[in-house]
């Protein structure tokens, strides 16, 4: 039996709270195996967070939708922004030895390497993160 919720932001960084709490509560719904947890909270935050900064340029009048979809087999979390997408096939590699010492560029990587399955849809715009339970 699929169960899902859904929760749109308006493109504030400090909104990210009401994320966590959104996950807080999926976690209380659901009963999230604490593992899975934190690898959800640091993947779904840090997609908000790239949908706020990099989709929707930090435009508060445009919005970040999460949706939360739960069966028996896997949690999947989908994050859209309203911005014009990216080429998410040609992200450098942050491990690459030139891009080691550069801040940004690892949300991403981080992502993936969270979430059991991720893809991205809508030129970009929209992530999809599995999680396997």
């Amino acid at each position: 039996m699929e169960k899902s919720l859904k929760l749109k932001i308006p493109s504030l960084l400090d909104n990210i709270r009401i994320v966590e709490s959104f996950i807080d509560h999926a976690k209380e719904l659901y009963g999230f195996d604490d593992d899975i947890y934190g690898n959800i909270m640091i993947a779904v935050t840090e997609s908000v967070s790239n949908a706020i900064i990099h989709g929707n340029k930090k435009d508060k009048e445009k919005n970040v939708t999460i949706i939360l979809e739960v069966n028996e087999h896997e949690i999947s979390f989908t994050v859209q922004d309203e911005g014009k997408g990216f080429d998410y096939t040609r992200l450098p590699d942050p491990t690459a030895p030139e891009n080691i010492e550069k801040l940004g560029g690892r949300g991403i990587f981080l992502i993936k390497n969270l979430a059991d399955e991720v893809k991205f849809k809508s030129n970009g715009n929209t992530i999809e993160m599995k999680f396997y339970v």
